[in-house]
């Protein structure tokens, strides 16, 4: 199988580089994505620059000043990760993981103070239009800043997927803007070479507005990781599945996973025990499993231990009437945590109910529903709706 050239240029050139986990590796990663960027982009704004001055177009001028501002962001990248690699200390205990998500947001920045004044200028060519010339040679330019636009979309989506970095997905997704950019100039010099419509400063206008639109999906990406975006559900199955593959272990819910940044995640969860362990050999049981989630995932978890009756004939009886109350009301519902608790004064029967959002049925209704399904057994229950 052949192997993309951005793997075989990092393996080549970042020692341990499948270590994503390790701060200093995301660094290195961030910092080859940064030296290519800068130096394709200040070759293709000195070409661009060239070919805008023969042709005296304003959409390949706005597309050469677009590259100098991506090499400015190249700039902020490689500082903001360099940061982020910074280890913990006494005024950030979680780390500086969180200062790629910033760097992105430094990033849209650059690109919106860049769209908005290539806008305005392109707005001017439009109303006060003066010719463009079309040569061979400010055509092939253009041509091959595709190509090497298309070359870098592609470097920095492979190395951001390789190291879950929502600032190499910026990088790339800006690049690939660049190319329908790049695009759109090249267009305008043909059209122009058969109209006096103004199809250059159209052309600039688009090409600006292509500029922002990226700026803000930059912003809206990184704004989900800074307010909290749910974790990724191949990372919980990994996660369950890790957890459960000890036979000790006979159930897995209440998951929670917090980024620190990339290199910095930390999770709880609540895991089912069989009551008939003892406590020293729980506790050392969850020990052994947040360990290996540590070795093998790089999350740091915290594991809650829920006791689960596993010889109660009664426990098994209100399991499974209240497994088939859900099934028959929703298969997206489920429970965890049930237990019977016995007293002198009466039983009582807890549960949560795992309930996604976006259901039909309020929190009372389906507590109602729920207690209905006991209302012959004589048991006080305490039911709560864990929302996901």
């Amino acid at each position: 199988m052949k192997r993309h050239f951005a793997d075989i240029l990092a393996d080549k050139t970042i020692k341990n580089a499948d270590n994503i986990s390790d701060a200093s590796v995301r660094k290195s990663y961030s910092t080859l994505s940064s030296v290519c960027g800068m130096v394709c982009n200040i070759l293709l704004f000195a070409l661009k620059l060239f070919a805008g001055i023969i042709t005296s177009s304003i959409a390949v001028m706005t597309d050469a000043f677009n590259n100098l501002a991506d090499c400015a962001g190249c700039i902020v990248t490689l500082l903001g990760c360099r940061m982020a690699a910074k280890p913990a200390d006494k005024e950030h205990p979680y780390g500086h993981g969180r200062m790629e998500y910033l760097t992105a947001l430094g990033l849209s920045a650059l690109i919106f103070i860049m769209g908005a004044k290539l806008i305005k200028e392109s707005v001017g060519k439009m109303i006060s239009p003066s010719p463009v010339k079309l040569t061979v040679l400010s055509f092939a330019i253009l041509i091959i800043s595709v190509a090497v636009k298309l070359m870098m979309f592609s470097l920095n989506d492979r190395l951001g997927k390789r190291i879950d970095s929502v600032v190499l997905a910026a990088v790339a997704k800006d690049s690939l803007g660049d190319v329908a950019a790049t695009s759109a100039a090249a267009l305008s010099l043909i059209l122009s070479e058969f109209t006096s419509l103004p199809f250059d400063g159209i052309a600039g206008a688009l090409v600006s507005l292509l500029i922002l639109r990226s700026g803000f999906e930059i912003v809206k990406d990184t704004a989900d990781e800074l307010l909290g975006s749910p974790a990724d559900p191949e990372t919980v199955d990994r996660l369950e599945k890790l957890i459960c593959s000890n036979e000790r272990i006979l159930g897995v819910h209440d998951i929670l996973i917090h980024s620190y940044g990339p290199s910095n995640i930390i999770g709880s969860c609540h895991a089912e025990i069989a009551d008939t362990e003892t406590f020293v050999g729980a506790h050392e049981l969850v020990d052994s499993v947040e360990r290996e989630v540590l070795e093998k995932l790089g999350i740091k978890l915290t594991i809650h231990m829920d006791p689960a009756a596993v010889n109660d004939s009664r426990t098994a009886e209100l399991r499974r009437k209240l497994g088939d109350f859900l099934s028959q009301t929703d298969s997206r519902l489920s429970f965890h945590d049930l237990r019977v608790c016995r007293s002198p004064d009466g039983d009582r029967l807890s549960f949560d109910l795992s309930v996604p959002y976006g259901f039909s049925m309020s929190d009372t209704e389906l507590k109602k529903a729920a207690a209905d399904v006991f209302a012959d057994d004589g048991l006080d229950l305490r039911i709560t709706i864990d929302r996901r």
